[in-house]
């Protein structure tokens, strides 16, 4: 089974930028959405954005202007380019890949904005 790693997290101040990776151990151009979903303690895990086989792309509205999601099928990486980073995005983010029967998550990444 594909395994995600995500690389790229940390601390950021407020307004900074950050690019997550998520790289895969074999093939994504199976998987027919990837995706990336944070989560914060206690609470569930949310979308913050995913992308087709094709290129179409989804945002959580929190997200829409700040965040680039892409992926490389030739390279098995998405990555998710957040701009413009407040407080508010603190949280682990997790890399997704759905294919059409099963769902694979990485380990995640731990993002914290902060002054």
């Amino acid at each position: 089974q594909v395994q995600l790693v995500e690389s790229g997290g940390g601390l950021v101040q407020p307004g900074g930028s950050l690019r997550l990776s998520c790289a895969a151990s074999g093939t994504i151009s199976n998987f027919m959405i990837m995706g990336w979903y944070r989560q914060a303690p206690g609470k569930q895990r949310e979308l913050v954005a995913t992308i087709t086989n094709d290129g179409g792309t989804l945002y959580a509205d929190s997200v829409k202007g700040r965040f680039t999601i892409s992926r490389d099928n030739a390279k098995k990486t998405v990555w998710l380019q957040m701009n413009s980073l407040k407080p508010e995005d603190t949280d682990v983010y997790y890399c997704s890949a759905l294919a059409s029967t099963y769902r694979v998550w990485g380990q995640g990444t731990q993002v914290t904005v902060s002054s």
